[in-house]
């Protein structure tokens, strides 16, 4: 197991240097950089900027030098430094602006992550085992309308319907009282009246998607040989179950780690925005309209990285379940 870990945190090295060259280009794709966009929002409210401090701006972030050149000096200093750069229009370092967002975007991640599972696996147990009842169609039919509903239209009927009919506070991961706070368990209790919505609106999109998984994999389980002759040598259906056709279809639903992490990542950028949520979507966002390309990159270096701990994550997970796929 510490060879086969070795080996993928070897190949993700080539992986990380790829994903960071197209992210750097895609960034630059739009026509203009950082300064042009701040031109035009400036012309756009009636105000202008002299030649001379465009052209300072632009030699000081180092925006008049070749693509290359700029992508080398911001990939060599974040191995070497273990620095980001500088994001241009907050005019801060890259690392001090995401850090203080990147453990909320991490905490939501991780309890979405428990929530999802934890809701997903028991009813795509009990629509398998109760298949074409009721029950079935109604986990089908809630799985899939899910599934067609985006989620910042599900965050904003969300938060209509409590503030309007319960009168709760919505928006943002803390009330007022307590945004800037100190951590007390005061503040940790107003965490967790908040923070249970955006998990909600967040990971209902992939809880559809791994019921219907789970559903799959568990209805191809139940006929094999192996539920046969268990059954025939007495074996209860509650201990057959648990035992045999569930452990064999959580399979698939492990490897589905990889994406599923960056995707919840990812996938709160919307929903930060309407939801005020102090993470790393909206600034993600906002990088990419302004084109602050050291910001944009990092992120999108980020979301990378957890890609490759996802996969990494699901594949060691996969080899201790199931040793039939052990590498010797």
């Amino acid at each position: 197991m510490l060879t086969f870990i070795l080996k993928r945190m070897l190949f993700a090295i080539p992986t990380l240097i790829a994903v960071s060259i197209v992210a750097f280009i895609i960034i630059q794709l739009p026509p203009g950089d950082y300064l042009s966009t701040l031109m035009a929002d400036l012309a756009s409210q009636g105000g202008a900027v002299e030649e001379g401090t465009v052209a300072a701006l632009r030699e000081r972030f180092g925006l008049d030098q070749p693509i290359y050149v700029q992508y080398w000096k911001w990939v060599s200093n974040i191995v070497l430094y273990g620095d980001f750069g500088i994001s241009f229009e907050l005019n801060r370092p890259v690392t001090d602006v995401i850090w203080g967002r990147l453990g909320f975007s991490f905490l939501l991640a991780i309890l979405t992550l428990c929530f999802v599972w934890a809701v997903a696996v028991p009813i795509g147990i009990i629509s398998a085992v109760r298949q074409y009842s009721i029950t079935d169609y109604g986990v089908t039919f809630f799985a899939f309308f899910m599934l067609a509903v985006p989620d910042f239209l599900l965050a904003l009927v969300s938060m209509y319907v409590l503030s309007t009919y319960f009168g709760q506070s919505v928006g943002g991961l803390f009330s007022p009282q307590f945004a800037d706070a100190p951590w007390s368990l005061a503040r940790v209790g107003d965490f967790l009246a908040h923070v249970w919505l955006p998990v909600f609106v967040i990971g209902i999109g992939s809880l559809a998607a791994l019921v219907r998984i789970m559903r799959a994999n568990l209805l191809d389980e139940l006929h094999r040989p192996y539920v046969t002759t268990a059954r025939a040598k007495g074996m209860s259906e509650l201990e057959l179950l648990l035992r045999y056709p569930v452990r064999m279809a959580l399979n698939p639903l492990i490897s589905t780690l990889g994406w599923i992490l960056p995707a919840v990542v990812s996938g709160e950028i919307i929903v930060s925005v309407v939801m005020s949520l102090p993470t790393t979507g909206p600034l993600l966002l906002r990088a990419l309209l302004s084109q602050d390309m050291y910001l944009a990159g990092s992120l999108i270096l980020l979301i990378s990285v957890l890609t490759i701990i996802g996969t990494l994550i699901s594949d060691v997970l996969l080899a201790i379940a199931d040793p039939r796929i052990r590498l010797q």
